[in-house]
């Protein structure tokens, strides 16, 4: 299942500004939490591959919860 996206240009004066939003779905579908780094690797003139930079699992923080009793 593909997700067809536009890629949009914002021309500035001395920069360019590349932006490709990232649906929600497949995010959602990545279970990508807000902050998190990733890498864009280019395989071929035609292919990107997203990388994570860390396991997401381990970027999680968690809390003991204590049990009432």
């Amino acid at each position: 299942m593909g997700f067809p996206t536009k890629v949009q240009l914002i021309d500035r004066k001395g920069s360019q500004q590349w932006y490709i939003n990232f649906p929600s779905a497949l995010a959602q579908a990545c279970e990508f939490l807000r902050g998190e780094v990733v890498e864009w690797i280019v395989k071929d003139k035609n292919t990107l591959v997203l990388r994570r930079s860390a396991d997401p699992a381990s970027t999680v923080e968690t809390r003991a919860v204590k049990k009432k009793r």
